[in-house]
């Protein structure tokens, strides 16, 4: 696994560093925004043919991960589904089941490597293709500085209208660093990156210390030709029973994003929130 090396000696007057991770595959072993499916039918939100669509893109993103076609289909598919949504409902919904759904799938290599970046005066950045009612609180969880997620309309009644105002993906991943390089003062050629998936080959080019995390083929091949680091992240585990006495220090997540990757997982968060009021009726 790869060591961190400290920098507490650098001169004060050095640029900040920050250290921007991907999220799916690379933080957590599975896609934040697939994970809810049985969730939705339960619920009676999305029907048996649903499901099966839900668990073959699950299957196809941790066989080998989707390429960029896929992605293209799946933005517009949870796009139409989370239109009416209302955010403010959605983000308590997240709030309410963060820990039982997100926390058993978080990497301990991951969340290490995330303790040794900021022990070596890093920020730590989640940039992700998720929406921030997901994203956001998976930051906070894991004690990020700052999150850059996709952004969706939200309306005058408070609820998204399906149309993307942001879309976190390939090139504009890439442009979102640079935008926080400039605001926030981080030295890019010194900074680190990591992701699973070569549409973030932009996103690790931007960066002096790219680094490919349990990578798909196209990926793997282009770490390879370009000498990148390659790691195996593969031991999900919870934050509370990794290191004993360890655990990771509440920071601000500073949002840069908003929600379409949120739309799979507010739909069986809502089923299960309304269960719990109607029971407690």
């Amino acid at each position: 696994m790869l060591r961190v090396v400290e920098n507490h000696s650098l001169p004060h007057s050095m640029p900040r560093t920050a250290a921007f991770f991907d999220l799916d595959k690379t933080v957590i072993a599975k896609s934040s925004t697939l994970t809810f499916s049985k969730s939705f039918y339960q619920g009676g939100l999305i029907n048996r043919r649903a499901v099966l669509r839900t668990a073959y893109a699950q299957f196809v993103f941790l066989a080998g991960g989707a390429d960029h076609d896929q992605m293209e289909r799946m933005r517009e598919y949870l796009s139409a589904l989370c239109r009416g949504w209302n955010v403010q409902l959605v983000k308590e919904l997240v709030a309410e089941t963060l820990h039982d759904l997100i926390d058993p799938i978080i990497y301990d290599e991951a969340a290490s490597l995330i303790e040794e970046h900021h022990t070596a005066g890093r920020d730590v950045v989640i940039v992700s293709t998720s929406g921030a009612e997901v994203v956001e609180p998976i930051g906070e969880l894991l004690g990020a500085d700052r999150v850059v997620a996709t952004r969706m309309i939200v309306g005058d009644d408070g609820c998204f209208t399906g149309e993307v105002e942001y879309y976190a993906y390939g090139p504009t991943k890439a442009a979102a660093i640079r935008e926080l390089a400039e605001s926030e003062g981080y030295d890019l050629s010194r900074c680190y990156a990591y992701s699973d998936s070569a549409t973030d080959v932009p996103m690790l080019e931007a960066v002096g210390h790219p680094h490919a995390v349990n990578p798909d083929r196209a990926l793997r091949r282009e770490a390879l030709a370009r000498g990148w680091p390659i790691l195996d992240f593969h031991r999900p585990v919870r934050l509370k029973q990794r290191i004993r006495g360890f655990s990771v220090p509440p920071r601000p997540a500073l949002v840069a994003a908003a929600a379409v990757g949120a739309a799979a997982a507010t739909a069986g968060l809502v089923w299960y929130a309304s269960r719990r009021r109607s029971a407690a009726a």
